[in-house]
């Protein structure tokens, strides 16, 4: 396109690339008419930027005061519009808590999601699952808190075997009395809101305290959590006298970043985070960080008064004046680590840069496979396999999966599924022509089209979906199928092709990655199916009654549990129901009959 870059100011701003209407690519700049013509200039462009230039008939810019503003409008314009050539450095999950229950007297502790602390009852948040379970396991080592449902308590005639393990002191059948269980419960809280030499030392002094009382009994419970404490902290790797901090490291090699981030509360270490990224959405290590330190403290109310990197930062100034306009939070953010944190400053650089190298042996992986496998299918070309899975356990919805592998491994933006009609639910050749005649129409894209399909099934598919892609405008496209074998034994399965059985030796590289890739067609299949029986559940006749609404029919479920236990129930039984009248609990018996 033609660029008038006269009418770009000269502003900090943020701009955005358009093409046919879509946008697909959003930046930031100090200088908008700078940054802008660097993309339409004659230098050598790299591959990102060359696509940029070919593909963009539209651009839009927008100046702002400063480049503060600049790069956190650029994220939030990023999060919302997540253009195809911008990648977004975050989870769109919520973070896990600690979560203690209240409403019961004998509390339990578990995992919970949410995108802040509602109340004293969370404690977090933590950079991952695997942290919090983590925790939670120490605590229960030291402090013996319950992690079982409400329901199972209720239920236990005797212990279970997490009492036999040592880690909770059976409530449940009266192990331990009521103000037992709420001391040892405070005492948990304080060792997640506190250092371990902090916790230790309390515990010594409760030791000396209850000795010095003659009350020994107390006094070897104290030292009980106490020996579990330090057995805890020589179980730990790595240990560290530093109290609130946050680590961040990026690593490059072989095109391609890979970034770790840890977090460090109270001396602990409460989680760390890896991704991996193509170095070509990045123009500058700076930008990988600026990305990935905005997103982190997006919705992580949890921000330290510190912050290291493993490399100096040149806009570390307006990415803390970023922070703080979003959080109101004064964060310092450094690159030179104490001696106290120097061991896990370490260990994060490490792990940065082995994300790329378990990447690059798993796409070495692939590419060996699919050369073997075309030799083995006596093709010219083997980049890209597509395989399709029809999955109609539960007729009502049956789905198509489209699932992508490259040299690369699994493609899983790539995926597609295909919902298949009811009437076509239970025939297989009927679902994979539906499927395929709709996924033929984007093959006209050689960037989607793949070299090779791979059918589950028989004869009888194979032929049909061989007849299809030979009448189609893609006839070059080779065909295959994987056979189960007897008892579907693995190893067992046999490969056709339209010119017969395709012999492979069963525990070849090429023989196992398309067991692999017919394993996860199978997989994301009824995976995508298993989650629209769910949500088919949540809505059910209740829905077609007038006067009952969400609350309405949450109460009904929290009460029957279950779909047909409301359908079970009688006139008196409904009307206990909060929005439940006469009127009401009538419909829903004149409906079920």
């Amino acid at each position: 396109m033609a660029v008038d870059l006269k009418k770009i100011p000269t502003t900090p701003g943020i701009y955005k690339f358009f093409h046919k209407s879509e946008i697909i690519y959003i930046g930031k700049a100090i200088n908008l008419k700078k940054r802008v013509s660097s993309y339409f200039g004659n230098s050598k462009k790299d591959r990102k930027t060359g696509q940029i230039k070919k593909l963009t008939d539209q651009i839009e810019t927008f100046s702002t005061k400063n480049e503060v503003e600049a790069l956190l409008l650029e994220q939030l314009l990023i999060r919302e519009n997540k253009p195809k050539f911008n990648i977004l450095l975050r989870d769109d999950k919520t973070y896990p808590y600690i979560f203690f229950s209240d409403n019961h007297n004998y509390p339990s502790i578990g995992l919970k999601r949410t995108k802040k602390a509602v109340d004293e009852k969370y404690f977090g948040p933590f950079v991952s699952s695997y942290a919090v379970k983590k925790s939670i396991k120490e605590i229960q080592k030291v402090f013996k808190i319950r992690n079982c449902s409400d329901n199972t308590f209720s239920s236990r005639t005797r212990p279970c075997i997490e009492y036999q393990m040592k880690r909770c002191s059976a409530p449940c059948v009266g192990h331990i009395t009521k103000n037992q269980y709420a001391e040892d419960l405070i005492e948990a809280k304080n060792y997640l809101t506190s250092s371990d030499s902090q916790t230790i030392k309390r515990l010594e002094r409760e030791i000396e305290l209850f000795s010095n009382r003659l009350e020994f009994e107390k006094a070897a419970t104290a030292r009980d959590k106490l020996k579990r404490i330090n057995i805890i902290q020589e179980e730990q790797s790595v240990t560290t006298k530093a109290k609130d901090i946050d680590i961040f490291s990026v690593a490059e090699d072989s095109g391609y970043l890979g970034i770790c981030t840890v977090v460090v509360r109270k001396g602990k270490i409460r989680g760390t985070k890896t991704q991996l990224i193509k170095k070509g959405y990045y123009e500058s290590i700076n930008e990988v960080y600026e990305s990935a330190l905005i997103n982190f403290y997006n919705i992580n109310p949890d921000i330290p008064k510190k912050i290291l990197t493993t490399d100096i930062v040149s806009s570390s100034t307006i990415i803390g004046e970023a922070i703080f306009k979003k959080a109101k939070t004064v964060t310092k953010i450094i690159s030179t680590p104490s001696k106290d944190i120097k061991p896990i400053f370490n260990l994060c650089k490490s792990n940065a840069k082995q994300v790329i190298a378990n990447h690059l042996s798993k796409e070495e992986k692939y590419t060996f496979a699919l050369s073997e496998l075309k030799k083995s299918l006596g093709m010219k070309d083997l980049n890209k396999i597509e395989a399709y899975d029809i999955s109609h356990l539960y007729q009502d919805h049956a789905v198509a999966s489209c699932i992508v592998y490259s040299k690369k491994g699994a493609n899983k933006d790539k995926y597609r599924l295909f919902n298949i009609p009811k009437d076509l639910a239970g025939n297989d050749i009927g679902s994979l022509e539906h499927a395929l005649e709709r996924r033929l129409k984007y093959y006209e894209d050689k960037e989607i089209k793949p070299d090779l399909l791979l059918i589950d099934g028989g004869k009888t598919q194979l032929k049909f979906v061989e007849s299809l892609i030979k009448s189609s405008r893609h006839s070059d496209i080779k065909v295959i199928s994987i056979v189960k074998g007897a008892n579907r034994v693995r190893a067992t399965e046999t490969i056709l092709s339209n010119e017969g059985v395709i012999e492979m030796d069963k525990y070849s590289k090429g023989y196992l990655v398309l067991q692999e890739i017919r394993d996860e067609s199978h997989r994301f299949a009824i995976t995508a199916q298993r989650k629209k029986k769910k949500l088919s559940i949540k809505k059910s006749f209740l829905d077609e009654i007038n006067g009952i609404g969400p609350v309405t029919k949450s109460n009904l479920l929290k009460k029957f549990k279950n779909i047909k236990n409301i359908k079970n129930a009688g006139l008196g039984e409904l009307m206990t129901i909060n929005g439940i009248n006469e009127k009401i609990a009538q419909q829903i018996i004149s409906y079920k009959t």
